[in-house]
Order: C-alpha cells, then sequence, then structure tokens
C-alpha cells in the first residue's frame, strides 16, 4: 500500500466511525487530529484493529455542529499535515437549490458550452 487511506464505515448515534489502513513506511502509531471550524475535537478514539496496520477512528460530533447548513470536519495526520480524509454534515430544511439540481444544471451548462465552442471551432477553421 503506498498511501495511508481512511474509509468511512458509519455515522450512529452522533458516532463518526472510520478505518485506517497505514502504508507500509508510516509510523506505527498514527498521531490524528480531527478539526471543526477549525479546532480540533477532544473526543477522538483512536484504537488498533489486531494488529494488522488497521486503526478504528471515532470521533463525536459536537452538538453545535447540528445546526443548518454545511458542516465540514477534517481530518489529518498531524505529523505530515497531510489530509486523511473529511466528513461533511448537511441538516437544516431543503434548499431550493439543492445541490443535486445545482450540479446538473452545471452539466447542462458545461455541455451547452462544448457544442458551441465546437461550433466555432469548425465555423472559424
Amino acid at each position: 500500500m503506498e498511501h495511508t487511506t481512511l474509509t468511512h464505515t458509519r455515522t450512529k448515534e452522533g458516532v463518526w466511525e472510520g478505518v485506517l489502513l497505514l502504508a507500509e513506511d508510516a509510523d506505527p502509531i498514527p498521531d490524528l487530529s480531527v478539526t471543526y471550524l477549525e479546532q480540533p475535537l477532544e473526543n477522538v478514539e483512536l484504537t488498533e484493529d489486531a494488529g494488522n496496520g488497521q486503526w478504528i477512528l471515532r470521533f463525536h460530533i459536537p452538538l453545535e455542529a447540528l445546526t443548518d447548513g454545511v458542516q465540514t470536519f477534517l481530518i489529518t495526520d498531524k505529523r505530515s499535515g497531510e489530509r486523511l480524509g473529511s466528513y461533511t454534515l448537511v441538516t437544516g430544511q431543503a434548499l431550493e437549490d439543492d445541490f443535486r439540481a445545482e450540479v446538473d444544471l452545471l452539466r447542462a451548462e458545461l455541455d451547452m458550452l462544448k457544442r458551441a465552442f465546437r461550433r466555432h471551432c469548425l465555423e472559424t477553421s
């Protein structure tokens, strides 16, 4: 394995859980930080899973993060500063401009621009 990888496994009862697989050249005991609004969380648990280079990461989602809008948690390696992952939480009433609708609109506009550009290239060559 070339890189350390973090895979989200579940979120249950306000606790985020994931599996950390260490790269072969990684420190044997990871030192991670989970931040929310640029502040480190205090309730981060990292436990080794049977000595196979696999670790279980857990952190409690703070109550102040359960607010309308989009909240992001960053998970980083303290030693290298490398971002290993992130977790985004979207709460509140459904927005009129749903993210999926916005992405569909952007795709449609991109397709329209591609057609116009190709037409322009054909006309000017």
